[in-house]
């Protein structure tokens, strides 16, 4: 039955953004505030299927400490739901993404016009460099820049090495890093079909000051995101 529900739900998602996204074609010639309007309904319809169609709910944690301005978010990586809530979040944030994912139709052309970073994971340190005057840049103008240390999805209840790139947007960007903990590959698998009905709960933690050493930085924001996230784990369960 949740593998049902699950297809449902995916055939929903990607059949809305199918729609909108021809329907508002003419949007990625206009300015980026226009782009944006066509994938804040998009996402609100998203949401509104997980619940009615999958049966998860979203609980929200640490409101006080979201942040304002150009900021480094950081965040566990565990389901396609991490890619979607921050435009729930955040003012205007600018995901850190693979490249292979701008190359997809509709949805690569939207991210794009949104100015988020896509990266080539193959690319070295010309990647890395072009990553990091890209977040910069937006940064300057108070978009909130998000990056999944571990690189990619994680299945619940493991964890995967953090990668260097999280510090050296830390370091270059000269900013606070807002910490995210969640357990939405609880509800909503890394892979498959499989939808469990139940809670995701995002927590938001308090940010780390820029100023910290490469290894200090780097302790500190795995264990507050590893810690925060085994918590989550422990306390939430998926309903049958």
């Amino acid at each position: 039955m949740n593998s049902v529900r699950g297809l449902v739900f995916l055939i929903w998602m990607y059949g809305i953004m199918l729609v909108l996204g021809i329907l508002f074609l003419p949007a990625l010639l206009l300015p980026v505030s226009m782009a944006r309007f066509p994938v804040d309904i998009w996402i609100k319809l998203v949401f509104w299927g997980l619940r009615v169609i999958a049966g998860i709910t979203v609980e929200i944690k640490g409101r006080e400490f979201l942040p304002q301005g150009g900021v480094l978010i950081a965040s566990k990586h565990q389901s396609m739901f991490d890619v979607l809530i921050p435009w729930q979040l955040f003012v205007f944030p600018a995901l850190i993404l693979k490249q292979e994912l701008s190359w997809l139709p509709i949805f690569g052309w939207y991210a794009l016009k949104l100015r988020n970073v896509a990266i080539d994971r193959s690319g070295g340190a010309n990647s890395l460099r072009k990553m990091l005057r890209q977040s910069a840049e937006l940064a300057s103008s108070n978009r909130q820049i998000l990056i999944f240390p571990e690189g990619t999805r994680v299945n619940p209840g493991e964890r995967a090495a953090y990668k260097p790139g999280v510090a050296a947007l830390y370091k270059e960007m000269g900013v606070p890093c807002v910490p995210i903990a969640l357990n939405s590959g609880v509800c909503w698998p890394a892979r498959g079909i499989r939808f469990n009905p139940g809670q995701i709960t995002v927590q938001i933690l308090p940010q780390i000051d820029p100023g910290l050493d490469r290894r200090s930085f780097m302790t500190e924001l795995e264990t507050k995101i590893e810690t925060a996230t085994d918590d989550l784990m422990k306390n939430t369960r998926p309903h049958k």
